[in-house]
């Protein structure tokens, strides 16, 4: 009676819970050998890697039809893929086709809407993101950048007053503005 009610007969209860602890225990072998950056989420890859290892960890977990094996294999070709892409994407072209350039958002209060337009972000969604970054006025903002993780910097004035290290931007689309007395094409926030 109790096992009608849970829909699935003892023994392929237990398979479950030998095939979960089984993947688990692989998904952290696997990540111990291939490192810290295995979860990381600094690129798009890194991203796509991490849904699909979750992926692939509860489908073996909770599948009769993939065996253990095969999430094990599975799980294996994923990781040794991020470890192959993470040696070769400083290679020239092979890091502008795995990695997002991140986007100049925003100079000061200026606004660039041609890049808002890129980035798929509003107005609103800068505002939110300056809130949540603890601005309390914007003439202390002085630029917002969109990271190729999808994230959001917010860069505001130092006390010492200190001016924007150019090299901290230099992968960062539209940066020379940043470097400039000239103003990107926008309007103010």
């Amino acid at each position: 009676m109790f096992v009608a009610q849970l829909g699935s007969p003892w023994a392929t209860l237990a398979l479950v819970a030998v095939s979960t602890t089984a993947i688990y225990l692989a998904l952290i072998v696997y990540s111990r050998l291939a490192g810290l950056r295995s979860f990381a989420q600094m690129t798009n890859f890194d991203v796509a890697a991490t849904v699909a290892l979750g992926s692939i960890t509860a489908t073996t977990a909770v599948s009769t039809e993939v065996s253990l094996l095969q999430g094990a294999v599975g799980l294996g070709v994923l990781f040794a893929l991020q470890w192959l892409i993470a040696r070769v994407r400083k290679a020239d072209g092979v890091q502008d086709v795995v990695d997002n350039r991140p986007l100049l958002l925003m100079v000061g209060t200026n606004v660039i809407e041609e890049n808002l337009v890129q980035g798929q972000m509003t107005r609103d969604d800068v505002r939110a993101k300056l809130r949540l970054a603890g601005v309390t006025r914007l003439d202390r903002v002085r630029a917002v950048v969109l990271e190729s993780t999808g994230e959001v910097s917010v860069l505001t004035d130092d006390p010492g007053g200190e001016p924007l290290d150019p090299s901290l931007f230099t992968s960062v689309r539209g940066y020379e503005w940043l470097l400039g007395e000239q103003l990107p094409p926008g309007k103010p926030l």
